[in-house]
């Protein structure tokens, strides 16, 4: 397996077009739960192209984001340009490099299951000031409609190590035991994309476990994402269905 730190690396272009974001309502419940105020401290870790970073952003929030891809980082650069309040680090999420008891709010997006756990939380727990929040978000994809089924299957026959690296192989024993002893809440979240062919194929690419369209497994596996799409389009779109997961914790 390539170093996680560089998977996404050929895959950044197709990441930043077709990869799902994530519900406003999150920003409205953190708000609510008096999470997110004005000059509050956000580090984004895992921040990659800037999804997570961008919807708080947008909202008038700054975001330290911490990523240790470079191509992935400078694209976030480039893309959250217009946010001065947006500062990358070069950093993982075991040695982020940021400031003692400096952050208010730990966001992952996507990332989590990348990260070594006990590593990640005394890192955690070391940048984090007193009362701190660590907010851990999917988008789980579902595997409802029999488009999703079959989609799915596809996954499974041309991904290379899609098993291995699954999200959802994080369960919540698995969060549980991060935040122990204190408690985690759950709340989910609906979502969605509708595709096009183009738009649908973008999606699968910016997978790091799928063929990417110079390796040899690329051609089956369009030949069979193309089939699967005609079987199931209607008027030239499908829809993948997500349930966006926050989890909310603290460490202390």
């Amino acid at each position: 397996m390539q170093d996680n730190t560089r998977r996404f690396s050929n895959r950044v272009e197709d990441y930043v077009k077709y990869r799902p974001h994530y519900p406003p309502e999150i920003l409205t419940m953190l708000e609510q739960q008096k999470l997110l105020y004005p000059g509050v401290a956000i580090a984004d870790i895992g921040s990659g192209t800037g999804i997570s970073a961008g919807l708080f952003l947008q909202n008038g929030y700054a975001v330290w984001g911490v990523e240790p891809n470079r191509e992935m980082r400078l694209k976030s650069e480039v893309l959250l340009r217009a946010y001065p309040h947006f500062k990358t680090v070069e950093g993982t999420a075991e040695a982020t490099t940021l400031p003692g008891n400096s952050i208010d709010l730990i966001i992952a997006g996507q990332a989590f299951h990348w990260f070594h756990r006990e590593e990640c939380r005394r890192e955690f727990k070391r940048i984090l000031k007193p009362g701190g929040t660590v907010a851990l978000i999917w988008n789980e994809r579902l595997t409802d409609t029999a488009f999703e089924k079959d989609y799915e299957q596809l996954i499974i026959r041309h991904g290379n190590q899609y098993r291995k690296v699954d999200h959802r192989n994080i369960g919540n024993a698995a969060i549980e035991e991060f935040f122990f002893p204190q408690p985690v809440t759950l709340t989910v979240f609906d979502n969605q994309q509708v595709f096009n062919y183009e738009a649908l194929e973008g999606r699968l690419l910016s997978s790091s476990y799928m063929p990417a369209k110079t390796d040899p497994g690329y051609p089956q596996m369009a030949a069979a994402l193309q089939t699967l799409f005609e079987q199931f389009q209607d008027n030239g779109h499908v829809t993948l269905h997500y349930a966006t997961k926050l989890y909310l914790g603290q460490l202390t």
